[in-house]
This record gives structure tokens, C-alpha cells and sequence, in this order.
């Protein structure tokens, strides 16, 4: 059984069937990575295994750890071992970001190694988000989905409406998070990026790529490749030669 397992997985929103049919299997220590244009279904999808309100399954399922996240709540989820990023944090205002941070895990040294690490020693007596720059909600976001230590960690878009020198921070402590020093078989952390740059595989390397399209998966392979690709003919007609090069293959037939 997969580290996570989505099979033939529909999905909602406010009456709306976004997702039609995904299939996805994510080994425990692999990074991957969806490509794919907006609406397509990206951010639907990892709100879904997330546990996020507003997203309905209505067909298949989402097991991980073998265990099935649509019969659970958030919090439930949360403690099973995922966290999210998401793509545009909210500002909350009488709120301190130290308050939070020793909430979600009360580890002084931890909490000021890592504020250090992101650069926001100076942002922990400041009300969370408010009057941040893009760069400064996503490192506070990172700094969050850090301490809560998931095992799979949802990264919505973590290099947007970011300039490069905040994405090399962001990338080289999602590095770190994600054990890339070590072999994939000594990793215990497994991660989903969506990215419609590529900036972050610059600096993160993945090991499969989903190209998504009208919530149906069209297309699995090489990050790097499929990037290549993209960037050349566009998503319509890559997708048509990724569904056909790679139909049928998932995570765990990769070599």
C-alpha cells in the first residue's frame, strides 16, 4: 500500500464537480509536483486531502497511511501527519505570530532557530500577516507548516508573488524539511508542490510530475521534462502527448 493513495477521486465546490477522476500514488520520501492552468483543479486537490471545508467528495477515495481521509475531520487529518501551504496566507489581525507559533508546537529553541532560518525574528511580536510583503506571508507560512512537522507537507504555489532571493530562502529550508541530503528510502516526509514557474525546482528536486487539466490527470513523467515541455508547446499539447506516453503509469512504476 502507498504512503498515499487517490483513486478515482470527483470532487465539488458549492454544487460544481471540479476534480473528474483523479488517480495519484505518492511514496513515502518523494517530492511531486502538478503542473497545470488555472482552474484546472491543482489547488482543489490538495484542499481535498487536506481536509479543507467546501470540498466534497463525491466518488473514490484518498487513503493515507491506509487510513480513509474522507471519513475524518481537519483536525483529525492534521494530527494523521498533513499540513498545507496555501497559496494566498490571510492576514489576522491581534494575533501575534509568536502566539501561533507556540501553539502549534511550543518549542522555544525550535521556534527561534527556524524564525532565524526564514528571516522573521523580526516579525514574531507582529500580528500575523498584516502589512507583510508576498515574501514575508510565504516564509510566515513555511515557518507554520515547519513546526507542525506533517509527514506529507501541500506546498499551494510556494514561489508566487515571491522574488528570487525570498524563494531561495523558502527552497532551501523546504530542502531541509524534506530530508533531500538524504536517500529516498532514509526520507520519512513526502510532499505535494503545485507550480506554475518551476522556480522552485531550481532549488527542490522532484521526483514525478502530474500535469492536470479540467480535474483529470493528462499526463505523468519527469519533472524536468514535462517543465521543458510545457514551457515550449503549452498545456494543450503536451497533454495530449503526455496521455498517451504516459497513460497508465503512476508514482510507484517510475524508475
Amino acid at each position: 500500500m502507498g504512503f498515499l493513495e487517490i483513486k478515482d477521486l470527483h470532487v465539488s465546490v458549492a454544487g460544481k464537480e471540479i476534480i473528474k477522476g483523479i488517480d495519484l500514488t505518492l511514496e513515502r520520501g518523494k517530492t511531486a509536483v502538478i503542473f497545470g492552468p488555472n482552474g484546472s483543479g491543482k489547488s482543489t486537490l490538495l484542499g481535498t486531502i487536506a481536509g479543507l471545508p467546501g470540498y466534497e467528495i463525491t466518488q473514490g477515495t484518498i487513503l493515507f497511511k491506509g487510513q480513509d481521509l474522507g471519513t475524518l475531520s481537519i483536525d483529525e487529518i492534521s494530527r494523521l501527519g498533513i499540513g498545507i501551504s496555501y497559496q494566498y496566507p490571510p492576514a489576522i489581525k491581534g494575533v501575534k505570530l509568536q502566539t501561533l507559533l507556540q501553539n502549534i508546537n511550543n518549542n522555544p529553541e525550535g521556534i527561534a532557530s527556524w524564525s532565524k532560518a526564514l528571516n522573521l525574528t523580526d516579525f514574531l511580536q507582529r500580528d500575523i500577516n498584516v502589512g507583510f510583503s508576498g515574501g514575508e506571508r510565504k516564509r510566515s507560512e513555511i515557518l507554520q507548516l515547519l513546526l507542525q512537522n506533517p509527514d506529507l507537507m501541500l506546498f499551494d504555489e510556494p514561489e508566487s508573488g515571491v522574488d528570487i532571493e525570498n524563494i531561495s530562502v523558502i527552497a532551501n529550508v523546504v530542502k531541509t524539511m524534506l530530508e533531500k541530503e538524504k536517500p529516498i528510502s532514509q526520507r520519512t516526509r513526502s510532499s505535494i508542490i503545485i507550480t506554475h514557474t518551476g522556480f522552485i525546482l531550481d532549488y527542490v528536486k522532484a521526483d514525478i510530475a502530474y500535469v492536470i487539466m479540467d480535474g483529470h490527470v493528462r499526463g505523468c513523467g519527469s519533472p524536468g521534462e514535462i517543465f521543458e515541455e510545457i514551457k515550449l508547446h503549452g498545456y494543450e499539447k503536451c497533454a495530449s502527448c503526455f496521455a498517451e506516453q504516459f497513460q497508465g503509469i503512476k508514482t510507484g512504476d517510475e524508475r
